[in-house]
């Protein structure tokens, strides 16, 4: 027990019924101990909490209200503590536990005070039950974990789906090219383009609907660098020159040298729906991509003379499915898709989109972009080949492709062009062919069986044919692994599913150079 005057002024301070009062009406329990672990005093919320009359435990072992299995460490613990006595929570980062009376455990939070003068070697401890906020914190925790395999599994499913969707498409576009070059009579030809179009439409609604779950399930992550936004500006021109020259429009589109610091991929794809819905809603004039640099920030406007949105309806128009002026059970041109892409984009970026529009006088949809003061970086957009390079029978073309249904439709369609096609399923059977055979160009997909890679292909082709040796890579893959591999001059890469007009495109550009 205390010896001396600190045991009865200690004694004397906590028989005030005025501190005892105090002590008791704490809503946390309340032990005072001193450096030999006895318990001095206990207020009445330990009864509450411990399930012990506070007389009973005074001048027991604090460690009376710990699980068994933790009293040997913590004698040791608190030996520690009183040599270096000061305010703090106990077991800082760890889950201490209370024992009650019966025997039941329970979660605790205890915060340690020195009393009194130092040397006095009294502490006063506050113990709180914590038992629903673990229950809490736990299902918080089982909620985030259910959340990330919810999202694993989405992004599992849209691998596949992308995979497996995209597939048959790529199937039936390069058969229905294919198709088109053999056959001659006008009212077959007719069907066929008409099939064409519609599978057009498919792939379209495809890529966007995909677009879409991939940005909301965060399976795209942005790859910020420096870049030019001149190729990339050119590419759009040439994307969308035939397009607006269809409708009679003039396509304004500006090539500064400007440099960006964001995601040059995702801005692309950005802009390539900007100019897409003002096309289509422009019937004359002129439809223009614009840059302000300004500050820190390039400014990026969209205009165009169409038609315009009333300002009623500029809130809605990045709404999934919704049109300028069109019902929902009317006749669509398009999906009301694209601007929904956009704003995912915008938000993912952190990057804002204003809307300035007139009905009847056009709209002007802009961006501001972090400026970047120098080049640098990767570019991240690949020049798109020019058709019209004419073809030769006499070039020999490795085709890779693990589903027999597109490698079959891509050979076919390859062979009436008059190529020599060798198509294999597989890495192994791809080295085979590269070891006892000379090839002109390569057209390999990316995702190949036992994890292989079209880029691994490209790569032992070159060991042999040397590092000018061109290659058509095809994919849906949209990682970082692929963008970087679009700074290669002598590579050309296209999305699944891949129009048969612009595979043969690239193939006489590779061949042509």
């Amino acid at each position: 027990m205390l010896g001396g005057n600190l045991g009865s002024s200690i004694a004397n301070m906590l028989s005030s019924e005025l501190v005892r009062s105090v002590l008791d009406s704490t809503p946390d329990a309340l032990i005072i101990i001193d450096a030999g672990g006895r318990i001095l005093f206990a207020n009445r919320q330990i009864q509450s909490l411990f399930g012990h009359e506070p007389a009973a435990i005074v001048g027991s072992h604090v460690e009376v209200l710990l699980p068994e299995r933790f009293r040997g460490r913590h004698s040791h613990h608190r030996d520690a503590y009183f040599q270096n006595v000061r305010v703090r929570p106990m077991g800082a980062g760890l889950t201490l536990y209370g024992t009650r009376r019966d025997g039941s455990e329970f979660p605790v939070e205890i915060s340690l005070s020195p009393i009194g003068p130092a040397g006095d070697h009294l502490v006063a401890a506050a113990i709180r039950d914590v038992t629903e906020r673990k229950k809490v914190e736990q299902a918080l925790e089982d909620a985030r974990r259910e959340a990330e395999r919810a999202n694993l599994a989405k992004s599992r499913f849209l691998a596949t789906a992308s995979h497996d969707l995209r597939q048959p498409l790529q199937a039936l576009g390069l058969l229905n090219g294919a198709l088109r070059r053999m056959v001659r009579d006008p009212e077959s030809l007719d069907v066929l383009r008409d099939q064409d179009q519609a599978i057009d439409a498919m792939s379209r609604l495809l890529n966007a609907l995909l677009d879409i779950s991939k940005l909301e399930s965060g399976a795209i992550k942005p790859d910020i660098c420096d870049f030019d936004v001149a190729p990339l500006c050119e590419e759009l021109r040439r994307d969308f020159l035939k397009i607006a020259s269809s409708k009679g429009l003039d396509l304004a589109i500006e090539s500064p040298h400007l440099f960006a610091h964001t995601d040059a991929v995702l801005v692309g794809q950005l802009l390539r729906n900007l100019l897409s819905n003002a096309i289509k809603y422009t019937h004359q004039g002129t439809v223009g991509l614009h840059f302000i640099p300004h500050d820190l920030q390039l400014r990026v406007e969209v205009r165009d003379t169409g038609v315009g949105i009333p300002e009623e309806q500029q809130a809605m128009i990045f709404e999934e499915f919704y049109q300028v002026g069109v019902s929902p059970n009317s006749s669509r041109d398009g999906y009301g898709l694209g601007l929904s892409i956009v704003q995912r984009i915008a938000r993912l970026l952190q990057i804002r989109i204003d809307v300035r529009s007139t009905p009847g006088r056009g709209s002007v949809f802009s961006i501001e972009l972090p400026a970047a003061s120098a080049p640098g970086g990767n570019p991240a957009t690949s020049a798109r080949p020019a058709p019209g390079v004419a073809s030769g029978s006499d070039r020999r073309i490795l085709l890779v492709e693990d589903e027999s249904g597109v490698r079959n439709a891509m050979r076919m369609l390859l062979r009436i062009e008059g190529y020599d096609v060798i198509a294999v399923a597989s890495f192994d059977e791809a080295a085979a062919q590269l070891k006892t055979g000379v090839f002109d160009l390569l057209v390999t997909d990316y995702h190949l069986d036992g994890g292989r890679t079209g880029a691994q292909v490209i790569d032992a082709a070159r060991a042999i044919f040397g590092r000018q040796f061109g290659a058509v890579l095809v994919t849906g893959d949209t990682s970082s692994a692929i963008r970087d591999l679009r700074a290669d001059p002598k590579l050309r890469i296209t999305s699944k599913p891949i129009n048969s007009d612009e595979l043969l495109a690239l193939v006489r550009s590779l061949l042509a150079d």
